[in-house]
């Protein structure tokens, strides 16, 4: 008897994280597609997908309800995590853009900052396109995101027992990223604000803006770049001024 109810309780527990995948495959769709927005053109979506599936069943396997933690983020979570690692396992990047790619590194360390895409581009005797491609790739190598830098534009809330000094220094980065927002260009500020606080898609911005999507995506690695840049400026004069 007891061998009955386990084995019947198994199904209905796999009946719930078969609902639960199905219900959540556009979240891997959405989790890759924003992943996307950080890389160099010719990544291999196909694969980013069936690896954020996988990511999305072992969510499923594995979410416990009773942690109070929306199914939602445990996910969101668990996808980009295996994306990331089906990146990691394959980058293939071809000689030309390694080779551009140690150009514009050598010239981002020997300029004063804030760089621009623009001096870079001088520098190396690229496009700027070329130059944002490079950034991207060099980025996907390294596997840092850059939505990090944006973090205060998302506008979470701060743990209840977070440390006055970390409210503060949260208080100041946002500060300083409202500065910096305010220096981008008037198209570069309008994308970053549609898709990181109205969480559009790169094809709906492109649409709204009556540009390609390969167009949204390197104005939106352009305006990154440029506010990290701005923010690592004010903070070399901060230091300078102690």
């Amino acid at each position: 008897m007891g061998t009955a109810v386990n084995a019947y309780r198994g199904q209905i527990d796999q009946s719930k994280r078969d609902a639960l995948i199905m219900a959540h495959l556009a979240l891997v769709r959405h989790t890759v597609g924003r992943v996307l927005a950080h890389l160099p053109p010719g990544v291999d979506v196909e694969n980013l997908e069936a690896a954020g599936t996988l990511g999305l069943v072992e969510a499923a396997s594995k979410f416990n309800p009773e942690r109070g933690i929306k199914f939602e983020s445990f996910a969101s979570m668990r996808i980009r995590g295996a994306v990331l690692d089906e990146l990691r396992r394959n980058c293939p990047l071809p000689q030309h853009l390694l080779e551009r790619m140690a150009k514009v590194r050598k010239a981002y360390k020997e300029l004063t900052p804030p760089v621009t895409l623009e001096a870079l581009a001088s520098a190396t005797a690229l496009s700027q396109d070329d130059v944002a491609d490079c950034l991207s790739a060099m980025r996907m190598t390294r596997m840092l995101s850059w939505d990090n830098l944006t973090e205060p534009l998302k506008n979470q809330a701060l743990d209840e027992d977070e440390r006055p000094e970390r409210r503060l220094e949260h208080a100041e980065q946002k500060r300083q990223l409202a500065r910096a927002l305010i220096r981008l260009e008037e198209r570069e500020r309008l994308v970053v604000t549609m898709y990181y606080l109205e969480d559009l898609r790169l094809k709906e911005i492109g649409a709204l803006l009556q540009l390609s999507e390969s167009r949204i995506s390197r104005l939106l690695q352009q305006a990154l770049f440029n506010l990290g840049e701005f923010m690592r400026a004010e903070e070399a004069r901060e230091e300078a001024g102690r």
